[in-house]
């Protein structure tokens, strides 16, 4: 089925199942909007479910909205570095963070502008790792209402609760928070490894239809 997906930061796992098990028509001509996963994204830490923030350099005044492809990281903010810590803190007791760290690690010493091309650039490292070749599109216009194509674009919105219906796998901090669903696909690679694409292959996805 092709379905049309934003691309965000670290995608979760709904998003990456559905990445997986499809083909894939990226949404690159949208207007941004704040409170989406295109620059936020959920691990798992000894606090629980914790959120990682890319900040933007957001336009005001008469230039007014921008396109999802035109907004720029705000790089005056170190927040790669405070990323990379955090991940490295929550994860690093994990079975497999050092199998895809040195993988992992140039996303968050490399210099990038566009936040769009960052998410895709990620996206494409996260799937080496997965070792799954991505099967993607990109749209040359934006449809509000596409008639050729799933409409899965509501996976992008941080505030939308879905009923993903997840196995569970064991977490870091699992004893002490229990399973949290739908994190970052990296908390997967992290806990699950080689195993990880299986897991993302196989999982039910009636949430696009609910």
């Amino acid at each position: 089925m092709n379905l049309l997906l934003h691309p965000t930061y670290l995608p979760d796992i709904a998003t990456y199942a559905t990445l997986v098990q499809n083909k894939i028509i990226w949404e690159i001509c949208d207007n941004y909007q704040k409170q989406t996963y295109r620059n936020r994204a959920f691990i798992c830490t000894d606090q629980g479910k914790f959120m990682l923030n890319i900040p933007i350099k957001h336009v005001g005044g008469q230039e007014g909205r921008q396109k999802y492809k035109d907004v720029r990281l705000d790089n005056d903010y170190r927040w790669q570095r405070q990323h990379w810590r955090t991940l490295q803190t929550a994860y690093r007791t994990s079975p497999f963070f050092e199998y895809y760290e040195d993988d992992l690690a140039p996303l968050f010493m490399n210099n990038y502008s566009y936040l769009l091309d960052f998410n895709l650039y990620a996206i494409d490292i996260i799937s080496n790792c997965l070792q799954f070749k991505i099967n993607s599109k990109q749209t040359d216009v934006y449809e509000l209402n596409p008639k050729t194509v799933f409409d899965a674009r509501f996976l992008v919105h941080a505030k939308k609760t879905i009923n993903m219906r997840q196995k569970s796998y064991m977490q870091v901090f699992n004893a002490r928070h229990g399973f949290i669903e739908n994190c970052s696909v990296l908390d997967l690679l992290f806990n699950e490894g080689t195993a990880s694409l299986d897991y993302l292959m196989n999982q039910n996805l009636d949430f696009l239809n609910a």
